[in-house]
């Protein structure tokens, strides 16, 4: 039998050597959270810990114009305009590791994209996770570490798609230089059941058109999470994120 607690959920395969390898995000979101929300809410804490962290395999600068995307790096001392660029030295690097029938085929590092200010990098990873799970490669959760620059949402089959782990990118700003610095989290990639997103299980929504369609249930449950602990003027703080944690450490989870 496969010892399913031993089997990695994501394996992720640095490609690129000198590529910061991902860390499991944590719950202070690199420690920027305000201290009372690190300690009380548990919903921005939580949020914050699910997936992992993934940076970019080099500190860059990126310049958009309104027209063309520029980059820069360390070694290099003017702006090189973007259309496709490889990792330096990568390629060679990918040749010598790569069957013959692949020589030529290393991925690019940087792409610019036809829609205006938006480009694709490449972390320098390859991830594959467990059967029909998928990874959400999404904005870092609560944390801005490049402001200009927003991130897209993507959701990858990583279980039957192997190849780089890309993300897009789009520059909000014109004529100044944003940079990437590859020692703060670019992304991050959070694991996903396949059947969270599939029509089947997303499709299973209802709504009520108003306050008269609460249920009494309904109410007695508002009562109990919002009207009642504010009628105790002494209650301690962080009631809900203190039984939130007892109850996950009573069934095992983080």
């Amino acid at each position: 039998m496969t010892d399913t607690a031993a089997t990695p959920l994501v394996r992720f395969h640095r490609m690129i050597s000198v590529a910061r390898l991902p860390e499991r995000a944590d719950r202070s979101a690199c420690g920027t959270i305000p201290a009372r929300a690190a300690r009380h809410c548990d919903a921005i804490t939580q949020a914050s810990a699910f997936g992992y962290y993934v940076f970019a395999p080099m500190e860059l600068s990126l310049l958009w114009d309104g027209a063309s995307i520029f980059w820069t790096y360390a070694g290099t001392n003017r702006w090189l305009p973007l259309a496709a660029a490889q990792y330096p030295h990568f390629a060679a690097a990918f040749d010598g590791a790569a069957p013959a029938d692949l020589h030529g085929c290393a991925p690019p590092f940087l792409s610019a994209l036809p829609e205006p200010g938006c480009l694709q990098l490449w972390t320098g990873l390859f991830a594959r996770t467990a059967p029909d799970w998928n990874l959400l490669v999404r904005p870092v959760a609560n944390f801005n570490a490049n402001p200009g620059l927003v991130a897209f949402e993507g959701i990858i089959e990583t279980d039957r798609w192997f190849g780089p782990l890309f993300t897009n990118l789009r520059l909000t700003k014109t004529d100044v230089p944003v940079r990437i610095d590859a020692n703060l989290p670019l992304v991050q990639a959070q694991p996903l059941p396949r059947h969270l997103t599939a029509d089947a299980t997303l499709n299973r929504f209802d709504t009520t058109p108003d306050l008269h369609a609460l249920t009494a249930d309904d109410w007695a449950a508002y009562r109990d999470t919002i009207v009642t602990p504010n009628t105790q003027p002494n209650r301690p703080l962080g009631q809900t994120a203190i039984a939130n944690r007892r109850r996950r450490r009573k069934v095992g989870t983080p």
